[in-house]
């Protein structure tokens, strides 16, 4: 079991989520990863919460503006997000091999997606996947999105889960009689059943908090265990807040609980 000890306090200015490492970012004077492994004992309290600022390569530039996790200046969109099939860059730059892809999310909830091929695996665990199958093999990202764009249109998939969708599941299974009757439809060209390590006999409570235990990580949630309850942390409910380390006597129970965002 490791507890980690923050030397001064930092701003969480961002994550990676199960498929690339379990950790938080964090910056005070450089730029720090918090690991995420199962076991590990957060003691962090929560501050003030204020715009993450950017990542500059592997350092980072603060930003003090007000609005969290980040300001007008600070926000972007993945472009690459948004294609249906029409290149929405200057030039089109997806020439390599990519997967469509179907995945499950416990108990029912189906997503058709795009990823490079080479990433399928991890690009499931980003997301939280419980299952994933590859479905087609196509050369380029133009020709992957305007297959996801069709399929998304049929009434048993869809092209986005919300993340409240994935933390109500937490402690769910897959219905997979439902799912093996969908991939009966199509010719599977690759299987991935995903596992997390939660072993959670009951749904966690949904709170924003970095004290407890580390159950584990799924996609971009964390579930911690603190006095004998599991929470659900959205990792990116975390980005943009100062932390100090809970046993700094400047900080107190009570101000870790004014900072909680509870959901009851």
């Amino acid at each position: 079991m490791r507890r980690h000890v923050l030397p001064v306090a930092v701003q969480v200015v961002g994550y990676e989520p199960s498929g690339r490492g379990r950790t938080l970012l964090v910056s005070g004077d450089e730029l720090e990863r918090i690991s995420l492994e199962s076991g590990d004992e957060l003691a962090y309290t929560l501050g003030e919460r204020h715009c993450a600022g950017v990542l500059d390569g592997d350092g980072h530039r603060d930003c003090d503006r007000p609005s969290a996790p980040y300001c007008s200046f600070h926000t972007s969109t993945w472009v690459c997000a948004r294609c249906t099939g029409t290149c929405l860059k200057d030039e089109m730059d997806c020439h390599e091999p990519h997967a469509v892809y179907l995945a499950a999310f416990a108990p029912d909830t189906f997503k058709v997606g795009v990823t490079k091929e080479w990433r399928l695996e991890t690009r499931l665990r980003e997301q939280g996947a419980d299952r994933g199958v590859q479905i087609h093999s196509v050369p380029d990202g133009r020709i992957a999105r305007e297959l996801e764009t069709d399929l998304a249109t049929r009434p048993d998939l869809i092209d986005r889960v919300r993340t409240d969708a994935k933390l109500e599941s937490l402690a769910t299974e897959v219905d997979e009689t439902a799912w093996e009757a969908l991939l009966d439809e199509f010719e599977v060209l690759e299987r991935h059943t995903l596992s997390y390590g939660l072993d959670l006999s009951s749904q966690p409570v949904r709170e924003t908090l970095a004290s407890g235990t580390v159950r584990g990580v799924k996609g971009r949630l964390l579930v911690l265990e603190r006095a004998g309850t599991a929470y659900g942390v959205d990792m990116r409910d975390l980005v943009g807040y100062e932390l100090a380390d809970e046993a700094d006597g400047s900080t107190s129970a009570r101000r870790l609980q004014s900072s909680l965002g509870s959901f009851g």
